[in-house]
């Protein structure tokens, strides 16, 4: 009955508050994806800076350069002075000296997902930094957007309402009944070098729709798939990560299948706690079920990555302690602080890594940078130690 105090919401209602949102965003990405404009990497390092990452002397790269074995530097008109290196730039250098990070052939690409079926918890936050910092180092890196959501498609530069096509460049052609052998076909190149994407949109989210209908007379098929297809480009990547969906469903089981390392995001808060300890839980019990029809699957390494973390919340300490009380050889050391910073990159959809000018020399954002590069850093090795060939290198650097 109705209330004329209180009037009832209906459909209509419903509907022209998402329409009002729709405009709100459209805005907003009509500033982001305006257009004739392409989202680029600004990032610039000095000849100090470039050798650091390098591994060489800066005289060993200026002597490179004298001798035509690197192109000369861009240089300003004015000053004569070198304008600095490109990623792409500090790679070239790194091919002709050997010092690329990458895998030998021997090895595998490791694919890692970072996974929990909580929304809010920094999945999208960690992909991306993850991978853009992999690329600092130089490996070749493939990020595979599993959420419709698509928040990493969007910081990778492409607007998923115009710029992708759920039909030809997101995962689910794959998961269709008929549907392309191979994921070359989503494999889109990005601003950043070293770091390919296959994108996602909303339509995304048909797949689990598409999932349910084969499930019913293909299971084994279903199940693996997405892993079947990750073998068909594993070859061209040192590392796949994966972001999928905060949510249990076919996609995000496809994505435990496939996955060769986990990576658990949670803020040490009780609600975001006790849901990854749920998380947990649920993850044994279905990939026991999930076992018993397509075979077994383990990992190379699981770890939990306290994120979202707030020194000053007395809470937040109590339950980091509790944590690491709780999964003493499964948590991370490395912790990803609450920073500012994160805001303030997401308000322009980039990274802590993309921030540059003056804004890089404030103390917030050396803080933020530090957090992060700690947690890379210790992701990195785990990574490197799936490796056979990285051993021996290990070993001098005292890391194995």
């Amino acid at each position: 009955m109705d209330n004329p105090a209180l009037p009832r919401v209906r459909l209509d209602d419903l509907e022209n508050l998402a329409r009002r949102a729709d405009t709100v965003i459209g805005r907003l990405r009509d500033r982001i994806y305006a257009p004739g404009t392409e989202k680029q990497l600004d990032l610039r390092f000095p000849v100090r800076r470039a050798a650091e990452m390098v591994g060489r002397s800066e005289k060993a790269i200026r002597d490179a350069e004298d001798d035509g074995r690197l192109p000369m530097p861009d240089k300003d008109p004015e000053t004569g002075r070198r304008t600095g290196y490109e990623l792409a730039d500090i790679n070239r250098m790194r091919a002709l000296f050997g010092t690329l990070p990458h895998r030998a052939d021997s090895d595998e690409a490791l694919v890692l997902a970072v996974q929990n079926f909580k929304g809010g918890v920094g999945k999208s936050t960690v992909v991306c930094h993850l991978a853009q910092y992999l690329a600092l180092k130089g490996y070749r890196v493939c990020v595979i957007d599993c959420d419709s959501q698509a928040s990493t498609t969007s910081v990778f530069g492409l607007n998923p309402d115009v710029d992708v096509d759920e039909d030809e460049d997101t995962l689910y052609p794959f998961f269709r009944h008929g549907g392309p052998t191979s994921l070359h076909y989503a494999l889109r190149a990005t601003y950043w070098p070293g770091i390919a994407l296959i994108p996602a949109n909303l339509g995304l989210y048909d797949a689990e729709y598409e999932f349910a209908a084969r499930m019913v007379r293909e299971q084994s098929f279903v199940l693996d798939r997405l892993r079947d297809g990750i073998a068909t480009i594993r070859d061209q990547f040192d590392v796949i990560l994966m972001d999928p969906p905060p949510a249990l469903g076919m996609l995000s089981l496809s994505v435990l299948r496939a996955a060769d390392a986990l990576v658990i995001p949670a803020p040490p808060n009780n609600i975001d706690f006790g849901s990854t300890a749920h998380f947990l839980k649920m993850m044994g019990a279905t990939l026991k079920e999930l076992a018993a029809a397509g075979g077994p699957r383990d990992y190379a390494f699981l770890r939990i990555l306290a994120t979202k973390m707030n020194d000053n919340k007395s809470a937040h300490t109590a339950i980091k302690r509790m944590m690491d009380a709780v999964f003493p050889m499964d948590m991370m050391s490395a912790v990803l602080k609450d920073s500012a910073e994160f805001d303030n990159a997401a308000a322009d959809l980039g990274t802590v890594y993309e921030i540059t000018g003056p804004a890089t020399r404030t103390e917030t954002h050396k803080r933020c940078r530090a957090y992060l590069d700690s947690v890379n850093r210790e992701i990195e090795l785990l990574i490197r130690k799936t490796w056979p060939s990285h051993h021996a290198d290990l070993r001098k650097e005292g890391l194995l």
